[in-house]
């Protein structure tokens, strides 16, 4: 099995980055003027309020983290004949060996896709993992029923080839763990 590398992409964290910066902006706007924001379905100025906090709070990590994730010089996801090495996203774990996986499911999110990684060791998985990123992985599990996602936002990839790659890899994987043929 060849060794696939996938670079992030710089480019696509960067508009990450300024999109979450202007909703920290808005957000801010929505605490210092909660009033100019009631409507009609929205009569709260505290529900403005709180609303602008949620995504000072929110978007401002996601943007810190973008700030970070641009100087990551590391591989944004490899798979080779291991598994795979996912560094995609806050809740990445390195490497997700193929005997680990069980199955992998596609998720869509309003425009966002992902791939779900159903695994064989989840709780060993959320062991070594601690603090915030436990937190949002164990969030991941409940709603998901996995904590493991690998999304292509921050490759230099398409997500249905990058889909249609791990698939197949998965399926020679275990092919060859079963002694069939591939």
């Amino acid at each position: 099995m060849n060794t696939i590398e996938i670079p992030l992409s710089k480019k696509k964290i960067l508009l990450l980055t300024i999109g979450s910066f202007a909703f920290v902006f808005f957000g801010v706007i929505f605490i210092i003027f909660p009033e100019k924001f009631i409507t009609y379905l929205i009569r709260s100025e505290e529900f403005v309020r709180i609303a602008g906090i949620a995504s000072v709070v929110f978007f401002g990590a996601t943007g810190i983290y973008g700030i970070f994730k641009m100087q990551d010089n590391k591989v944004g996801l490899t798979i080779s004949k291991e598994g795979i090495i996912d560094n995609t996203n806050a809740t990445s774990i390195g490497l997700i060996k193929w005997d680990n996986i069980e199955t992998i499911k596609t998720e869509q999110v309003m425009s966002t896709k992902f791939l779900l990684i159903f695994t064989n060791n989840q709780e060993e998985i959320l062991n070594k993992v601690s603090g915030m990123k436990r937190k949002l992985m164990s969030a991941n599990a409940k709603m998901y029923g996995t904590p493991i996602s690998i999304t292509a936002n921050t490759l230099e990839f398409d997500f249905d080839e990058l889909e249609k790659i791990i698939m197949n890899k998965l399926k020679i994987f275990k092919n060859e763990e079963f002694g069939q043929l591939s």
